[in-house]
């Protein structure tokens, strides 16, 4: 097992701290040019579209860590309230909101449902934001951790990224079949770097500058299927930062609860490939996408590239962002 020394200099070979100078808060989505936009759309050769979002739910992967939970679905109007609103609230004088509820439905066709949601902002499909992990009081590009207080992330919010869409060519990395695994990858192999490469070249694909990778281990499947939210899978391991730091890309989403291997790999490090890609590197990690219709396509026609888009939600100050993306053939 590495140690802490190993970290840091792995840490000092693939920061981008200054790459795209001192003010930068985009990272290497820097690299998705006007060009690489293009390069994605087309791509879309049959109209075939594969939405990568998996269901916002109480039935969802959350819930076994007790500082996030599964959203909670509230209605603030459902259509028990209108007949009853409709005859007591007009004359509701100490409950303004029934009032003014029943003046709109009082003699009138109109009718409606409205709700609300309680959830972490990484409840499910999400992008982690550049200001989610640091270390030694640092976020990336040098920034101080106290940017992020009680109101928010002032550096590095997730709504920081929204100009970039995020659309760009993605790729899909099978791993689940490059293995020969019947549903997922089961824990104690990691996924190395040198994997990925015959990953690459076992589907024909390349890989490069702005690409977003997509790494498929099986997890939601398996999640699917027992129900299980802790079960352990096998991961990238922590080196795999250097691949994706050598091969440019722009960001990297995964189908299980933290795209790396549960099992640090560097001792003393919790998580160390989230440290090495967001604080060090600038690179946004997308989890929990449902991969398995587009690898079954991608198995079939034997082309794993294709249109990505995937834009976060624009919540100011937030370090982490829902999101429904959808990859198109």
């Amino acid at each position: 097992m590495a140690g802490v020394t190993d970290f840091r200099q792995a840490a000092r070979e693939v920061s981008n701290w200054g790459r795209w100078g001192a003010d930068d808060e985009l990272g290497t989505l820097n690299f998705i040019t006007e060009e690489k936009v293009a390069q994605g759309a087309s791509l879309v050769k049959h109209g075939k579209v594969f939405p990568l979002g998996v269901d916002f739910g109480s039935s969802g992967p959350q819930g076994a860590f007790g500082f996030r939970h599964n959203p909670i679905h509230v209605m603030t109007v459902d259509g028990g309230d209108s007949s009853t609103l409709a005859h007591y609230g007009p004359n509701w004088a100490r409950n303004p909101t029934a009032k003014q509820m029943g003046g709109y439905l009082v003699d009138n066709l109109f009718r409606f449902n409205d709700d609300m949601i309680i959830m972490p902002l990484q409840a499910a499909t999400q992008w982690d934001a550049l200001s989610h992990v640091y270390y030694d009081d640092l976020l990336y590009n040098g920034i101080p951790a106290g940017s992020v207080t009680s109101l928010g992330a002032y550096h590095l919010g997730i709504e920081k990224v929204d100009g970039k869409g995020i659309t760009s060519r993605g790729v899909l990395l099978d791993v689940v079949r490059h293995r020969g695994a019947e549903v997922f990858l089961e824990h104690g192999n990691p996924i190395t770097p040198e994997e990925l490469d015959d990953v690459v070249r076992a589907q024909n694909v390349t890989v490069g500058r702005g690409d977003i990778v997509l790494i498929r281990t099986g997890w939601w499947t398996r999640f699917l299927q027992t129900g299980n939210k802790t079960e352990l899978y096998s991961g990238l391991d922590w080196r795999c930062a250097h691949w994706l730091h050598d091969n440019d890309i722009a960001a990297v989403a995964s189908d299980n609860l933290q795209v790396e291997d549960p099992v640090s790999g560097v001792d003393g490090v919790f998580l160390p490939f989230h440290l090495l890609a967001i604080r060090d590197m600038g690179l946004m990690l997308g989890e929990y996408w449902d991969l398995a219709a587009l690898a079954d396509d991608c198995a079939a026609d034997g082309v794993y590239e294709f249109q990505l888009i995937a834009p976060p939600l624009r919540f100011v100050g937030a370090v982490g962002s829902p999101v429904n993306p959808i990859a198109i053939k």
